[in-house]
């Protein structure tokens, strides 16, 4: 990192995190001014990120419950100060146990997806699924929509329905 140096540094698994953590943040009114929010392309490159931040710099860190033993093992070797802020499955998880399904699939109509929703839904495979199921494959269907949701759901969320997870990272760094 070249020129300024954040005073705070939060690092994320990958851009939808990134999108929905700086849209939240915009939606709550907090100035992320001198937090530099980093997207990881994955948990996995936490250990080289880890190793680019001066031990003294406040580090938060947003992942999947699934990743914790990796995690764990890695800010084991690290040095610095790192407070993980954990999602049970992941941020849309969160986002969407958060707003509940009707207010997703509110959000997924004003951006334009429902019938692409209803379509999935109504295949074969996904027939009799939980919704909340099949919306992990609704994300994943189109390049780029996990981030457009990510941000879309992210500023549908009222202040006291955001997911602990969330709070924590912008208490941590704010």
């Amino acid at each position: 990192m070249v020129g300024v140096v954040p005073a705070s540094l939060v690092l994320v698994e990958g851009e939808s995190d990134r999108t929905a953590l700086v849209t939240l943040a915009a939606r709550l009114g907090h100035d992320l001014t001198g937090v530099d929010v980093v997207s990881m392309g994955g948990i996995t490159n936490l250990r080289r990120h880890l190793s680019e931040v001066p031990e003294h710099d406040q580090v938060a860190l947003l992942h999947d419950a699934g990743e914790s033993s990796y995690v764990d093992r890695t800010l084991a070797d690290h040095p610095g100060r790192v407070a993980p802020f954990v999602c049970v499955a992941d941020l849309e998880d969160e986002l969407v146990r958060a707003l509940g399904m009707d207010r997703v699939l509110e959000v997924v109509e004003a951006g334009g997806d429902l019938d692409a929703w209803h379509i999935l839904l109504n295949q074969p495979y996904h027939r009799g699924r939980p919704e909340d199921l099949v919306l992990r494959r609704f994300w994943g269907t189109t390049s780029g929509r996990k981030e457009k949701y990510a941000a879309l759901l992210a500023a549908a969320l009222e202040p006291a329905a955001v997911p602990a997870p969330l709070a924590g990272v912008l208490t941590a760094v704010l």
